[in-house]
């Protein structure tokens, strides 16, 4: 099958879009709003970008009436955000947060999370999260027509993780205790499941 995308409509590249580029891991980001608010909301275009220095980004599209969504009007007022990662065990209050809410309501009442303190930056962690990464923004790119199907580039430089003791050893993070979930087509989900290790091949090879 060979699809031009020009002649689809945005909906339906969107579905092929998230079918194809599976699993995607999920960005549950915590921001405050000028007036105070604590916003709490998933995204799945998500992924990091350097590590010196550490670097993020994820990319909120824009509402169904092509309006921004809470999370960039916060980031873009502000500058900074919180990257909290998702557990199979916060799955189901994970999903409550992508409701529509009024702005002036704050996810983590509703949803029923628990914010913490942050130490470089203004919004709160979510306590739930095992790692949670502080970050202030570098840079916002819009893409696309401003309107629905349109999106920004939100790229962040992480300031400080946060990270449970229990998966934390000799410098590295087990994932396996980690659990985190990632984002299918759909409404579907799925965790880490079957685990494997490749090692990279030297060049030349070695004889």
């Amino acid at each position: 099958m060979i699809i031009d995308p020009k002649n689809q409509t945005r909906q339906e590249n969107y579905k092929l879009m998230i079918g194809s580029i599976v699993p995607r891991p999920i960005a549950f980001v915590s921001t405050k709003s000028k007036d105070g608010i604590l916003n709490l909301a998933p995204f799945s275009f998500f992924t990091a970008i350097s590590s010196a220095p550490p670097t993020i980004c994820f990319s909120p599209g824009r509402k169904a009436d092509g309006s921004k969504k809470d999370t960039l009007v916060n980031i873009e007022a502000t500058g900074e955000f919180v990257i909290n990662v998702v557990t199979e065990e916060m799955a189901e209050a994970m999903n409550e947060t992508a409701t529509e809410i009024p702005s002036d309501m704050s996810e983590f009442e509703y949803a029923g999370f628990t914010p913490v303190t942050s130490e470089s930056v203004r919004p709160p962690r979510v306590q739930e999260s095992p790692i949670n990464l502080e970050c202030k923004l570098l840079q916002i790119v819009n893409v696309g027509i401003d309107g629905p199907g349109g999106a920004s580039l939100v790229i962040g430089e992480i300031v400080r993780f946060h990270i449970a003791d229990f998966l934390y050893e000799n410098g590295r993070i087990d994932t396996g205790l980690l659990n985190p979930i990632g984002r299918l087509a759909g409404n579907q989900y799925t965790t880490l499941g079957r685990r494997f290790g490749l090692d990279r091949k030297p060049w030349p090879p070695k004889s």
